[in-house]
């Protein structure tokens, strides 16, 4: 008797957890990210570079 007592109340339970339906899903807007546009960098590099290989030319 108890084991149908249970598996009707477990019966209720689960019939309730469907009783919404199916809804939209929520879907969250994609971050996006700019590069920051920084024309100065792009020219420092290399240039620190061609420092560095000239001073160690000069130095042999």
């Amino acid at each position: 008797m108890k084991k149908l007592v249970l598996a009707a109340a477990l019966t209720a339970a689960a019939s309730t957890a469907f009783a919404g339906g199916m809804s939209e899903p929520m879907v969250e807007a994609p971050v996006v990210m700019e590069e920051a546009a920084s024309s100065s960098s792009n020219f420092v590099v290399p240039l620190l570079l061609l420092a560095i290989v000239a001073a160690a030319v000069s130095n042999n």
